[in-house]
């Protein structure tokens, strides 16, 4: 499987079936070293409330988007299968859409028929909460993911595939919850 960087200069692959930190797109962060999520809040495209904590004791992939970037067109139908396949298992997508023209980032939401919600950055301010060298907030698309203790687990910079998704949810989903189970 293959992710290559969209709406950014670089191309090179990831290549895992299980996500590697040397891997040069995805950046893992080992469970002791991960850092608090940070404190994404707003309103989604619908202009319901929206939060990032509202998601806690679930897996989430936090992807960050626009109507205008050709690979986040392509992600979108891979990241609507895992919410369908995993959502009841756990797993939460979370989108954040980084449109100025909220009409343009409602009809991406419609004409993909996302089945998860979006939270509007349109000034890009939530992204500079996380830790600085995660990922390279100024190409989309990218992605995050946030245990369901809330840490920050990793991100990938580029387009992911629902093979990349599988490989990198499957193992936060077979950690121990907080209640000492897994889910």
């Amino acid at each position: 499987m293959t992710v290559l960087a969209g709406c950014s200069a670089s191309e090179a692959p990831l290549r895992t079936q299980q996500p590697l930190p040397e891997q040069p797109l995805y950046r893992s962060i080992e469970p002791a070293d991960r850092p608090e999520a940070p404190a994404f809040s707003g309103t989604s495209l619908s202009g319901k409330p929206l939060r990032l904590a509202d998601f806690r004791g679930q897996v989430v992939v936090v992807n960050a988007w626009a109507s205008w970037c050709g690979p986040c067109r392509a992600e979108a139908p891979a990241l609507n299968r895992v919410q369908g396949r995993l959502g009841d298992r756990g797993v939460q997508v979370l989108g954040v859409n980084n449109n100025t023209d909220l009409d343009a980032a409602r009809a991406f939401q419609s004409d993909y028929a996302l089945d998860y919600p979006s939270l509007r950055d349109p000034s890009g301010k939530q992204f500079f909460k996380l830790p600085k060298g995660l990922v390279n907030t100024q190409g989309l698309p990218f992605t995050l993911f946030v245990d369901r203790t809330g840490k920050l687990a990793g991100a990938v910079s580029g387009k992911v595939s629902e093979e990349d998704l599988d490989a990198i949810v499957g193992p936060l989903m077979a950690e121990k919850a907080p209640g000492g189970g897994t889910a």
